[in-house]
């Protein structure tokens, strides 16, 4: 990059904060119930979707309800942000994608859960603020709290539902397969 490109870095900069604000934003008002606040964090169509398909609302008003469905059977929850990796379009200065890893501490069904998850998100910046266009949830275990250490070994790490059922990474991922499918020959 040159130095004449200056004002375009500093752009750039100031979006992927501002998308790393969206994120952090995102964890606290769902952790608070904050309605309107989920709602401002997506785009007027944006849409909310979960890997194994349990979550798939498109547009702004389908998310928030989908969300109170989802309250319906959480109980307190704290949403931690880890790594967030951003690319910025490189053609379109109001997109952006991008990868979060995050965990979870919450209650469900009255029983205290923990979850390690990534988000894969497309950002668009919308009347002026960067908002979730697209976030798709997946899971790397969903379990409960005494089962953490006897679940983390076992590929059926996914238990928010009746039946224990695969989680959706790492195994899933094609680097993952080809890795193995490698290194046991």
């Amino acid at each position: 990059m040159q130095d004449g490109d200056l004002p375009a870095r500093i752009a750039r900069l100031e979006a992927c904060e501002a998308i790393r604000q969206l994120v952090g934003r995102y964890g606290v008002v769902i952790d608070n119930r904050d309605i309107e606040g989920i709602g401002l964090c997506f785009t007027r169509q944006g849409s909310f979707r979960s890997r194994d398909g349990v979550m798939n609302a498109r547009g702004r008003e389908a998310v928030v309800a989908q969300f109170h469905g989802r309250f319906a059977v959480l109980g307190p929850s704290m949403h931690w942000t880890h790594d967030h990796l951003i690319w910025p379009d490189a053609a379109d200065p109001d997109r952006a994608r991008g990868l979060v890893s995050s965990h979870v501490e919450l209650v469900r069904h009255d029983r205290p859960m923990v979850c390690a998850l990534r988000y894969e998100d497309a950002y668009r910046r919308e009347d002026g603020e960067w908002r979730f266009e697209d976030r798709l949830l997946s899971f790397f275990y969903y379990v409960e709290v005494q089962d953490y250490a006897r679940s983390l070994g076992s590929l059926l790490r996914m238990r928010a539902y009746e039946k224990p059922a695969p989680a959706d990474y790492p195994e899933a991922l094609q680097s993952w397969r080809d890795y193995y499918s490698q290194t046991t020959r």
